[in-house]
């Protein structure tokens, strides 16, 4: 069984997202404050047996890393450490965008939306990085 688990960076609030057990879709799972993630990523790896954590790297417009992309790598690189699991990184410009669209779409309220935005955009994360093996031919089904 292949686990897939999304982060969506942000210096207060991470947002942590799941694959199912065959890789193919993500689901949000929660947000988490900062200073507690890598406890609760080595929870979640003990629990699902995470494989592969995919961490959105914020870039500008035009693809270049700036102050945020940097503390993303950093996070990947102290999950991995905390962790042993391979960190990989998407491009995630505008999934932040697309999350609160859709929430407030929804219908959802202002709190709500602040209080889910962060673990919807890491799904998003993770389903483009899902659908990108998928299209590589990359999906394993283990």
């Amino acid at each position: 069984m292949t686990r897939y688990l999304g982060v969506d960076y942000g210096t207060k609030r991470v947002g942590l997202a799941i694959s199912d057990g065959l890789g193919l879709t993500a689901r949000p799972l929660q947000v988490v404050a900062r200073p507690a993630v890598v406890k609760r990523v080595q929870e979640l790896h003990a629990e699902y047996t995470v494989t592969t954590v995919v961490v959105g790297l914020p870039t500008g417009l035009a693809g270049q890393e700036g102050a945020s992309a940097a503390g993303a790598r950093a996070l990947g690189d102290e999950l991995s450490a905390a962790t042993g699991i391979p960190v990989e990184y998407l491009d995630e410009r505008f999934t932040s965008r697309l999350a609160e669209k859709a929430l407030l779409q929804s219908g959802m309220k202002r709190r709500e939306r602040r209080e889910t935005v962060d673990k919807v955009a890491a799904a998003i994360i993770l389903q483009d990085y899902l659908d990108i093996r998928a299209a590589k031919g990359n999906h394993e089904a283990d």
